[in-house]
């Protein structure tokens, strides 16, 4: 299973080393390392909200009808819907696959046994990258 915070990590060192190497002075590795730093933060799993399980998500789909999104840190499909949902992310149900074992098999099973995300779950039917308006209209649905 991959760690969600192997991206950043490389991130952060990769920046420290780049900003030692090619920083000749301390003004240029002050520029240079924040970009690293926003990089890792933007591939964290801190972007995004609080990943349940996807039983629990199964679950409280049910119960509240609102669409469950498989994802993954690193992302970029993920990163654009995230970004793209803005404060209406927080009302959908987020299962990071790479957390979440059974999470994975649902995406598997959903995508011919490929792990392609975001997988978008509308009332039991997966939607695999789909557009964040479209995401969005589910939501006021």
């Amino acid at each position: 299973m991959k760690r969600p915070w192997t991206l950043p990590i490389l991130f952060l060192l990769c920046g420290s080393a780049v900003a030692a190497v090619f920083g000749r002075s301390p003004g240029q590795a002050a520029v240079i390392l924040p970009v690293f730093v926003l990089l890792a933060a933007v591939n964290s799993p801190l972007v995004f909200p609080r990943s349940i399980g996807a039983g629990e998500a199964r679950r409280l789909g049910a119960t509240d009808g609102r669409p469950i999104v498989f994802w993954r840190p690193g992302c970029t499909y993920c990163l654009r819907l995230r970004a793209r949902l803005g404060r209406d992310a927080r009302r959908l149900h987020w299962v990071d696959i790479w957390h979440d074992p059974a999470g994975a098999a649902e995406v598997r099973a959903a995508n011919d046994g490929d792990e392609t995300v975001p997988t978008v779950f509308v009332a039991g039917r997966p939607h695999v990258n789909p557009d964040p308006e479209w995401v969005r209209a589910q939501l006021s649905a």
